[in-house]
């Protein structure tokens, strides 16, 4: 499988207009802040790019990041940006097309950002085999990943990887596609199915329990959207299932399996670059600024005991329990009503 992925990046797509779905696709709706950041990337970096939006997670200033399936490398460079000289910026994939791209740019985005130093490395290898690399355990402030570990055959060996290379309080932060439903083998088994991230992904609960394994006790969902496919051939063949987008962000913390009610709450104090008004640390927490905002004792830890600490105010222990916080229910975390597999759905596309 792994070499089917690498044939499909590396020789069978030149440029991201020989996708043959919008399920890898550039986000239009790029922030205002990473606007010149965007100007500034090679067009060959920006014309290789096959992920499925902008992984933007906030406060990455002076930290150091891991890219998982980093391709041509324009993740990389925009995280190097905003993370600043002083952090600095690793991308792992398996492709050589795609590395080469990567490698030959490092000069000219050191140069465009006006670093004095370059602040990014890529490395060949597994996303799979990270401890094949030479990093240290605990050893990155965030990792993340664009619409790549749909393609990984073990996500399990992934996301066990991620949580030990993680610093305490630190976080997987990653978009991805999820279907609502477990892909039969022979759709796994297609080369182009797997190559346009679809057959590979992961039924949305299986992907709940597997972070769970994996150490990554509360899965929290950032946003999503329904894929559609514009492809009649592709529909034919996978039209039953429905497809998402989603950014999920995971912490390496000491948490509890549900979200538990200890009268606690937090103020943000809108210091965050880029998130002046508010702080939406997941598609159920927005916090306005200088409000007294309830959270349960898991976002209390998240805040508390990770890179935002310093953004907050916080109020209250866990000497006193008083049960389950909210409904922590089964449902589908998706917005299923939106949910079409066709080009009626969404005029906007699916991960875009």
């Amino acid at each position: 499988m792994l070499d089917q992925v690498k044939e499909y990046y590396g020789k069978v797509l030149s440029s991201s207009k020989d996708l043959k779905t919008n399920a890898c696709c550039t986000d239009a709706d790029t922030p205002d802040y990473l606007k010149d950041a965007m100007a500034k990337i090679h067009n060959e970096v920006s014309s290789k790019y096959y992920g499925c939006g902008l992984v933007r997670p906030e406060q990455l200033k002076g930290t150091r990041i891991l890219d998982l399936g980093s391709g041509s490398g324009r993740d990389c460079y925009l995280l190097s940006y905003l993370a600043g000289e002083n952090g600095s910026v690793v991308g792992v994939d398996m492709t050589d097309e795609q590395l080469q791209v990567a490698n030959k740019y490092i000069d000219y985005h050191q140069q465009q950002f006006g670093f004095s130093k370059p602040n990014v490395s890529f490395k060949k290898g597994y996303i799979e085999q990270l401890d094949e690399l030479g990093f240290e355990d605990e050893s990155f402030d965030i990792i993340v990943s664009n619409c790549v570990i749909n393609l990984s055959p073990d996500k399990e060996a992934v996301l066990k990887q991620a949580y030990r290379l993680l610093k305490p309080g630190g976080e997987l932060y990653f978009s991805d596609v999820y279907s609502d439903r477990r892909i039969e083998q022979a759709l796994v088994n297609d080369p182009v199915l797997y190559g346009e991230c679809l057959s590979g992904a992961l039924y949305w609960n299986d992907f709940q329990n597997l972070a769970k394994k994996c150490g990554f006790a509360d899965p929290r969902l950032v946003e999503d959207r329904p894929l559609t496919i514009e492809n009649s051939k592709i529909e034919t063949l996978v039209g039953h299932i429905g497809f998402y987008s989603a950014t999920y962000r995971l912490f390496k913390l000491d948490l509890e399996p549900a979200c538990e009610e200890y009268g606690q709450a937090v103020v943000y104090k809108g210091t965050i670059e880029a998130c002046k008004h508010q702080f939406r640390l997941d598609k159920h927490h927005t916090i306005k600024t200088g409000k007294m905002f309830p959270v349960c004792g898991n976002t209390f830890k998240m805040l508390n005991e990770s890179r935002f600490k310093e953004h907050f105010e916080f109020y209250g222990n866990k000497d006193t329990h008083y049960g389950i916080f909210s409904d922590c229910g089964s449902d589908i975390p998706f917005d299923t009503d939106r949910a079409l597999i066709s080009s009626e759905a969404s005029s906007s596309g699916g991960c875009c």
